[in-house]
Order: C-alpha cells, then structure tokens, then sequence
C-alpha cells in the first residue's frame, strides 16, 4: 500500500490516482499543468474583451441571413447559463439545445425555461427514449467502469454537431473553461466521443436495442469539422470567471437559481459524483473542481481542505436520492450494493475507438498514400 501524500499546493492526493507526481516541493503535476493550459487559454482584462467583440462581430457577419448565427447547450448549470448570459447581451442569435435524458431537476427545467426566454430564442430539446437511455445506464453500472456521464456527455456533443450542420452553423459557444473545469485526473473520467467503447459496453451489459440513442463517432466529428469549418468559441476564457461571482449576475439578470454542488442539475450526477464513485472508485471529485479554484485563485487550500472534512452527502438526501435512483433504473437495493463492491473495470477493458485504420482496414493504404502526398 502506498504512502499517503497530498500535494502541497492545491488538494489533491494519491487516493484513486496512480498517475499523480509530486516535485521536491510536494506540488503535484496538475497544479504546473494548470499553468501552462492557463497561460495558453486564458486571456483577461481589454485584451480579452476585444476578442470577444471580434469574435462577436465575425459571428454576426458569417450569420446574416440565417435563421441562427451559433449555437449554445444548456444544462440549468452556472457555465451555461453565464454563456447564455453573454449572447443576450452580444444580441447574437443562438438555437438553445437541451438533452433531456431524463434526470433533470425541477431547478434545472426551470433555469433552462428562464434562458429560453430571456434569449427569445427557439429551443431543441432532444428527448432520448427513457427505455432506451435508462438500459445504457444499467449496462455501464453493470460493467463497473469509472465514466457512466460518458453517456449524457456524447448525446450533447453529437446534437451540437448535428443540428450545427443541418442548419449550417458554424460556430458553437461553449462554456468549457480553463479557470473552473480544467484540473481534473485522466484516469477518472474517459474519452466523450468514443462510440466503440459506448456499443461495446452495451453489447456486453445491454438487453435491448439502440434506436433513438445520438450516436457519433469520432470520425463523423472530424468529418463536420472539415466539411463545414465549425468552430468552438470559449469565451469564458477571455475573462476573468468568478464562480461565486458569476453566480450573482446570472441570479439577477437570468433569473437562475442554485441547485446546490457542481452539476448537481442532475439527479443523476448528483448521486453518481457523490455516491458512486466515492463508494467503488475512491474518487471524491470535490478535490478536483476545489484545486481548480485554488489554482484560478478563487479559493484558498486552507478552504478547500475546510470543505472536504464536511460529508460529501447528506444522510437523509442520500436516502432519498438513492431510493428515487435505484427505482428509476430497475435496481433491487441488495444487487446494486453487490456491485459496488465489485472491482472496478477499465473503460480499455472493452473496445475503444483508437486509430481509424483499426475499425476500417481498407482506409489503411489510402492513409498512408496521404501521408506520402502529404
């Protein structure tokens, strides 16, 4: 068994990380990386307002006379709600997309209402087949891997690209950012576009077939990008984000309201994040949206290590939340508790997307006459 250690700058440790490194100094290897990724993405003060405006200005003009000029996703979470906040006041004309995987809060309906009409804007709401959606989380529960989220996340990212071709959009404003999102171990999340590793895992653990489910391959994505030059546009990043600061503009001029922890919109990601993970992975993903705050300079470690002592759920929600989520997805209380205790698998464990060539053998030589034409 290894040596506790927990670094010195922000507060992650080696619970659950096998990859984590420490210097002379006791600073970990994600407290430089945030560095390096904050110098390169991040640009404040009128340097970065003046991107914005021209990247406004560019929007405007490639939209004219479209029935859209970008589009956003929305959650009823603070990074999506700020962006949205952000086109209202550019004037830009976005189409609202919205999964509704079946897990939303009352909160979040309501915030993503509230978007809806202060941007006056036309709303996409994907609605998977519960059936179908609820027997994938099943399937990946039952094949114990880290990253379950992978769903919602790939039925997002495919939607976007979807409706942004059909429409001929070419621009999609996302609430990614550096100053909130960026730390975060690889090994506790997986790649969101993998499509092979998404009917893999199902074609295992699944019992019925995928019919309303966005599937979207990597290569498809690619694809898009070319055809169409779609372009992702972070403009958090150009600005200096202020969680908590945040929190208060878009309370007063987009009527948000707060749903408690970090993508606690969902049910679903409550309960996983603060449930799930601690109890068979070891994973307590508060120590990682706390160090990006310490490294953004938005709190200090001495607060974060305050935050991490409270319990990471309250007893009488976890009751209620795990009942409500073992019923929704067809769980008996004994055979999930089994499978918590189960070893946990690799994503890897099951086929993965990796290089084209491996799931397209005949594009291999027209591969490599490109690379010589190249």
């Amino acid at each position: 068994m290894r040596e506790f250690r927990r670094c010195s700058k922000t507060v992650l440790d080696n619970i659950a990380d096998d990859v984590i490194t420490f210097d002379e100094n006791g600073v970990c290897n994600y407290y430089y990386e945030y560095q390096q990724k904050a110098k390169e993405k991040l640009v404040h003060g009128e340097e970065g307002k003046r991107l914005w405006q021209s990247k406004v200005e560019e929007i405007k003009r490639v939209g004219q006379r479209k029935t859209y000029d970008c589009i956003i996703g929305v959650s009823g979470g603070v990074d999506s709600t700020y962006v949205a906040y952000l086109i209202k006041e550019a004037k830009l004309r976005p189409l609202i997309v919205h999964f509704d995987n079946g897990w939303n809060s009352e909160i979040a309906v309501q915030n993503i209402n509230n978007i809806v009409e202060a941007l006056e804007g036309d709303l996409y709401s994907l609605v998977v087949d519960w059936e179908e959606f609820r027997d994938l989380q099943r399937a990946y529960i039952k094949a114990g891997v880290v990253d379950i989220e992978v769903l919602t996340d790939h039925a997002i990212i495919g939607t976007l690209y979807r409706l942004a071709a059909k429409h001929n959009i070419r621009y999609i404003i996302s609430g990614t950012n550096v100053e909130t999102e960026y730390v975060m171990p690889k090994s506790w999340i997986y790649n969101k576009l993998d499509s092979i590793n998404i009917k893999d895992i199902h074609q295992h653990y699944g019992e019925m077939e995928l019919s309303s489910y966005p599937i979207f391959s990597i290569l498809r994505k690619k694809f898009l990008n070319k055809l169409k030059k779609l372009e992702i546009v972070t403009p958090l990043n150009w600005e200096s984000y202020n969680k908590e600061e945040v929190k208060k503009k878009i309370t007063h001029e987009m009527g948000w309201t707060d749903y408690g922890g970090k993508h606690h919109e969902s049910v679903f990601t409550k309960f996983y994040q603060n449930y799930i993970l601690p109890q068979k992975f070891k994973i307590d993903k508060r120590k990682a949206h706390l160090s990006n705050l310490i490294c953004s300079g938005q709190m200090s470690r001495e607060e974060a290590l305050r935050l991490l002592e409270e319990p990471i759920y309250d007893p009488k929600e976890l009751k209620i939340d795990k009942e409500y989520v073992l019923k929704k997805l067809g769980f008996t209380e004994a055979e999930f508790d089994a499978m918590m205790k189960e070893k946990p698998r690799r994503h890897e464990d099951f086929k993965t997307e990796g290089p084209i060539g491996d799931h397209f053998p005949l594009l291999k030589p027209i591969k490599t006459i490109y690379r010589i034409f190249k």
